[in-house]
């Protein structure tokens, strides 16, 4: 079998990968939505995987992994990654979490990032209470919250004298704030996480996402004063999300000195860029992406490494799309019992479930996610109905 071509759309902001072969063999992926703009970087690509037998997974990602880098670089050689994964699977008929070692679970546990907007609040405490109550409503049950708060939200912007810090309105770029953060901001930021918490209850766990953002004397601050909260964890403080590096030694600083666990990672690219942040202890969880990472056996690697050294996982995923739901589903179905639930990526239009097959509507069910034994990553475009939602530049992506 030989890979014959390599195509690349963007539907609704998001790439969607087409790989193809000799045999009629074809493997779908996704990049999350807000990264259109990766589409030639993928595309660039093509020359290097073509001609090359798809079935021989990491044969084909040594031709391409030195290309990518830490978010959002990474994200075109792991989509292909997974489009490869696909096409295995099909070709042997097989799911892909049997090619990655055999399924250790039969459902995976999901959680539900819930952005204020969704809930249709602001940042006041009672605000934080309608987030909660907002969220456990939800009819897909899930048991498990992720709250954007401080400088990973309009917070920063939306509370007089939050930190100590001018607030930026056109940076080209995602959470440009970083600075100290007031006593008047502090105690509001925990008076408002607290409100949130108490409304879940013990039955619902909840995560913070704060930042990239903190001073590390704040990022302790915080997590010290939360620690009655019993929080899943707190993400992102120091570095994280579109950050280039990683500050290993800052956040051992911090998490070897408060009891709520610290997480960071989904902006890591590469097992090899883990290895001092798991090898020195310096969180307590990490969050990969698969489709940042470098793919799904990068992430299986990065998971078990984790796992010797007694530091849990829980997989990014907010934005990755209908395919990207199908990879985390299959790769999290083997990960080891550190283990404790991805991101559901909410973040797309309904019409997905219209021009897929695979998921007969959302299947979140109490939380859980049973995992199909469908071929591949066990879902595919429907080319009639998505057909409808092409550009007018890739019109010719099913040709």
């Amino acid at each position: 079998m030989k890979i014959t071509d390599l195509k690349c759309a963007v539907i609704a902001s998001s790439p969607v990968i087409r790989i193809t072969t000799d045999e009629g063999i074809t493997g779908w992926s996704q990049i999350e939505t807000p990264k259109p703009y990766l589409q030639p970087i993928v595309l660039q690509l093509k020359d290097w995987i073509v001609g090359q037998d798809p079935r021989n997974v990491e044969r084909v990602m040594r031709r391409i992994r030195v290309r990518g880098g830490f978010k959002p670089f990474g994200s075109a050689v792991s989509a292909i990654e997974h489009a490869l994964w696909d096409i295995a699977g099909k070709a042997l008929n097989a799911p892909v979490h049997r090619l990655l070692g055999g399924k250790v679970r039969d459902e995976v546990r999901t959680y539900r990032t819930l952005y204020h907007r969704e809930a249709g609040v602001g940042h006041s405490p009672a605000d934080y209470v309608k987030w909660a109550e907002f969220g456990k409503s939800l009819p897909e049950g899930f048991t498990m919250f992720k709250l954007p708060t401080s400088f990973h939200s309009s917070m920063v912007a939306d509370v007089p004298d939050f930190f100590y810090g001018s607030v930026q309105t056109d940076a080209p770029f995602p959470y440009p704030h970083k600075g100290v953060i007031t006593e008047d901001g502090m105690k509001y930021l925990v008076d408002c996480v607290t409100a949130a918490k108490e409304t879940l209850g013990t039955a619902c766990g909840l995560a913070v996402d704060a930042g990239p953002g903190y001073m590390p004397q704040d990022a302790l601050r915080f997590a010290r004063a939360v620690e009655p909260l019993n929080l899943l964890w707190i993400e992102d403080m120091i570095t994280g999300d579109y950050s280039p590096y990683v500050n290993h030694d800052v956040y051992r600083d911090v998490t070897h000195a408060t009891t709520t666990p610290i997480h960071t990672g989904e902006q890591i690219y590469l097992r090899q860029n883990y290895k001092h942040l798991i090898e020195s202890h310096a969180v307590n969880v990490i969050g990969p992406d698969p489709c940042d990472v470098g793919g799904l056996a990068e992430i299986k690697w990065v998971a078990e490494h984790a796992d010797l050294h007694g530091i849990a996982i829980a997989p990014h995923g907010t934005a990755n799309g209908i395919l990207g739901l199908a990879a985390l589903i299959q790769v999290c179905a083997v990960l080891p019992d550190n283990f404790i639930a991805f991101e559901y990526p909410a973040r797309f239009e309904p019409f997905w479930y219209d021009i897929t097959e695979g998921f007969d509507g959302v299947p979140v069910k109490n939380g859980r996610i049973a995992v199909p034994d469908r071929p591949g990553l066990g879902v595919n475009m429907l080319e009639k109905e998505a057909r409808k939602y092409l550009t007018e530049g890739d019109t010719d992506f099913f040709d």
